[in-house]
């Protein structure tokens, strides 16, 4: 297949957290010293890898814990950056770490996944490193899992935060009835987009980039259409990407992760996040142009309820 531009979602064997969050299988996890050395192995190896493919690729990285206090993540990020095919880089990121490898970065292709956790970190500190992406002019969301313990937290870190900066909630699912219509006005005020993310959308037989536009990638690199389809495309050290790639419709029941979902055509997430899709960061004009954000949320209830009867 030809191919411009493809975007990976790397999520090699590191699976370790400096954080405790209970909800979080990860959380506390210790690694030995092979672990990390094989961890770091597969990541020297996929950078290699994305540094000699011949067309634009932008690359997600989803590691099972906390990896940007791992200099070799600081590194690979700050080494892909000054790649001219590379257009975007995203990552989740607690904000633990230093932040100062970004000094050395191509900062305008680099966003981040900060993601707050009450429980864990003083909202203080996470905001003066929020700061410090400021001066350093990185672009950057936030996020808050929508847990009922966590709403001040959320509502406070939205009035602190500057109005330009994208706070998201990621819902709690628990199951059905976790939120009230009032406790979803309220999360809805701080995150227009929230409602979005409580939903579990049904997606067989519907089109899906994933597997065309988009991949995951494991730390040997087997190659999947997402993190949520289990079965392998082929391994992009074995054979040219390009023919792992075509136009698929999703073989998933449905699917409820921000990271999946966006890739829906019919969605039409593109239209909200513009070149900020895999940083979650949306593009400025949708809070200020009528319609764009309404057009949205209709196509989400659409596609939601359309296909809650199959």
């Amino acid at each position: 297949m030809e191919v411009s531009h493809l975007s990976v979602i790397y999520r090699g064997p590191l699976s370790s957290c400096n954080y405790a969050c209970p909800y979080c299988p990860f959380a506390k996890h210790t690694e030995t010293a092979a672990e990390h050395a094989a961890d770091a192995a597969a990541l020297e190896r996929f950078v290699s890898w994305a540094e000699a493919q011949p067309f634009d690729l932008s690359v997600l990285f989803t590691p099972w814990g906390e990896a940007l206090v791992r200099p070799r993540y600081q590194a690979a990020l700050t080494r892909l950056s000054h790649a001219p095919h590379i257009r975007q880089l995203a990552i989740q990121t607690n904000l633990s770490g230093s932040l100062a490898w970004l000094s050395h970065a191509e900062r305008s292709k680099i966003g981040l996944w900060a993601t707050y956790h009450p429980n864990e970190v003083k909202r203080e500190r996470f905001l003066a490193k929020c700061a410090e992406l400021d001066t350093l002019g990185v672009h950057y969301s936030v996020g808050v899992v929508g847990k009922k313990s966590h709403f001040s937290e959320i509502e406070t870190l939205r009035a602190t935060l500057p109005p330009e900066i994208y706070l998201w909630v990621n819902a709690f699912k628990v199951g059905e009835g976790y939120y009230s219509p009032t406790d979803l006005a309220r999360l809805s005020a701080a995150d227009p987009l929230f409602e979005v993310n409580t939903r579990r959308y049904r997606t067989r037989g519907h089109a899906c980039g994933a597997g065309e536009s988009v991949i995951s990638v494991d730390g040997d690199g087997t190659a999947r259409r997402c993190h949520f389809i289990e079965r392998p495309l082929g391994n992009i050290y074995a054979q040219d990407v390009r023919e792992l790639l075509r136009p698929r419709l999703c073989s998933r029941s449905s699917c409820e992760c921000h990271i999946g979902y966006v890739h829906l055509p019919e969605l039409g997430a593109a239209d909200i996040y513009g070149e900020g899709l895999l940083a979650r960061i949306p593009d400025s004009g949708v809070w200020a142009e009528s319609g764009r954000l309404e057009a949205y949320l209709a196509r989400a209830q659409q596609l939601h309820a359309s296909t809650a009867g199959r």
